[in-house]
C-alpha cells in the first residue's frame, strides 16, 4: 500500500465515495451504497468493488474489527484537494497560480462575501510566505 504522500490522485468515482465518507465519517460499504443510491442508481457490488480497489490503492483504510468492514479516508479532504490542485497547476496551468485563479474566476459571478474571503486568504498566504 502506498504511503500517504505517494497516494494516486482519486478518480471522479473515487472522489464521490471519498466525499461521502468525509461527510459521514467511517462507513461500511452498505452505508456508502445506501447514501450514494439516493442521488443515482448504483449497484451494491459496484460500490463494494470500487471501495476494495480504493483500499488497495491506499485511498481508504479498512478496519476489520467489526463484522462488517468499516472504511475511512486515508487522507483528509484538504490534503486531497491540495494534491488535485497541484496536479492541475502543473499539468494544465504550467505551474502558474495566477493562471489557475484567473481561470477559476473567469466567467463566474462571485458575490462580495466570497470575494472578500478570497482576498483574506491571499493576505494570509502573503503574510505566511514573507
Amino acid at each position: 500500500m502506498p504511503s500517504g504522500d505517494a497516494l494516486p490522485p482519486p478518480t471522479d468515482a473515487e472522489l464521490e465515495i471519498l466525499g461521502d465518507i468525509w461527510d459521514a465519517g467511517p462507513s461500511t460499504v452498505r452505508e456508502v451504497h445506501d447514501r450514494l443510491g439516493v442521488a443515482r442508481s448504483v449497484g451494491y457490488t459496484t460500490v463494494l468493488k470500487q471501495m476494495q480497489v480504493m483500499h488497495r490503492k491506499g485511498l481508504l483504510r479498512r478496519s476489520e474489527r467489526f463484522r462488517s468492514h468499516v472504511y475511512e479516508a486515508a487522507r483528509t479532504r484538504p490534503a486531497t484537494e491540495r494534491q488535485i490542485v497541484a496536479g492541475l497547476l502543473a499539468s494544465v496551468f504550467n505551474g502558474s497560480a495566477r493562471s489557475l485563479v484567473q481561470s477559476a474566476l473567469a466567467g463566474r459571478k462571485i458575490d462580495a462575501r466570497e470575494l472578500q474571503e478570497i482576498r483574506k486568504l491571499l493576505d494570509e498566504h502573503e503574510r505566511r510566505t514573507k
